[in-house]
């Protein structure tokens, strides 16, 4: 019991600090994005930096995004198939589309994201103060922050909390229509 405490608790943290990050980088973007507008509209001369800080902005934005929305199960899922079935079916149904994912997190983002960076680390940034390869740390970094929502998802399947696929049809096109 007291672990499924802490395990709690630390889901809530890591929750909660990724929601104020996403929101503090999204702040700094509409900055970044309103000096650039500031700077070519009013006086006369485009920041190039701004752009291209607003540019990596964005990508850690949307990545950090992704891995808020797999940790709430709020990403995009085709799952009509699915809540058809009983539920040890969709119990292996997830578990599989959890696996699937993880595979491809963790070679792609995490493995190939770390090799990204290490190649391009020390490639200067020829507009920004940090290197390339500090820079690309958003895809090992996002990828890792995933493989930890995957991993609780996994468990998750596993445990008699498991609730399964429980919307219906009509629910998904009464929600559509509203």
């Amino acid at each position: 019991m007291a672990i499924r405490k802490v395990m709690t608790t630390a889901r809530t943290w890591l929750d909660n600090s990724l929601r104020t990050l996403c929101v503090a980088l999204f702040a700094l973007l509409v900055a970044l994005v309103a000096w650039q507008v500031f700077t070519r509209l009013i006086l006369g001369q485009p920041s190039a930096w701004s752009e291209e800080a607003a540019r990596h902005t964005f990508v850690w934005v949307s990545l950090i995004g992704i891995a808020i929305a797999v940790g709430e199960k709020a990403d995009v899922i085709m799952d009509f198939l699915v809540e058809r079935l009983p539920r040890s079916l969709q119990r292996v149904a997830d578990l599989l589309a959890y696996l699937a994912t993880l595979s491809f997190v963790l070679y792609v983002m995490v493995f190939g994201g770390l090799q990204q960076s290490i190649l391009a680390w020390s490639q200067k940034n020829p507009l920004l103060p940090l290197t390339q390869g500090q820079l690309y740390l958003a895809l090992p970094i996002s990828g890792a922050l995933l493989t930890i929502y995957l991993i609780i998802h996994i468990v998750t399947t596993f445990s008699s909390r498991y609730a399964g696929h429980v919307g219906s049809p009509d629910e998904d096109l009464e929600a559509a229509s509203l």
